[in-house]
């Protein structure tokens, strides 16, 4: 997966589960002071993001994201840690 396939995975998941308005949605986009998600909506953004990537989340690696573009690193550093363990 490229950046912006992840980011629009990220995307799509906060406008249909979070009913955010796409438009609002940048990559410095913070998730908890604009789109004034709480701890709960974090705990369910990482389980969509499981079923995305078929990939167990360590929560210690989603704790300081704050972003969007945070939320796509995680995600592609997730996504490189699984490969790597395949090989």
């Amino acid at each position: 997966m490229t950046d912006a396939d992840i980011e629009k995975a990220v995307r799509d998941i906060l406008v249909q589960d979070f009913e955010v308005d796409e438009s609002a949605l940048t990559p410095e986009t913070n998730l908890f002071t604009d789109l004034d998600l709480d701890s709960i909506d974090a705990i369910d953004l990482t389980v969509r993001l499981q079923q995305e990537t078929g990939r167990k989340v360590n929560p210690e690696d989603f704790k300081s994201i704050r972003t969007i573009a945070d939320v796509v690193a995680a995600v592609k550093k997730l996504l490189a840690d699984g490969e790597a363990k395949a090989e």
